[in-house]
């Protein structure tokens, strides 16, 4: 099934060289695939996904490891962001 991968901040550098500077990758992933399983597949940093949402929707850190995703669905994940 595909869904969309965004990625935002510095975890941009995960992403293969062609999507780097759209922060977005179309991905064909099996149903049972987990947000967690996404994120060991991109070698992301696991104190690096601070915010993430699906469909806009936040997904708390307890539920990623069990939230498999749908056809369509749209993944965003942040970094935690420090500014002034």
């Amino acid at each position: 099934m595909k869904v969309t991968l965004k990625l935002f901040a510095s975890l941009t550098d995960y992403l293969p060289p062609a999507a780097k500077y759209t922060n977005i990758v179309e991905l064909d992933i099996a149903p049972e695939v987990t947000i967690m399983q996404l994120v060991a597949q991109y070698r992301l940093p696991e104190k690096q996904v601070h915010l993430v949402l699906v469909n806009g929707t936040y997904i708390a850190p307890e539920l990623r490891a069990s939230r498999t995703l749908c056809e369509g669905d749209v993944l965003a994940i942040w970094p935690p962001i420090a500014g002034g």
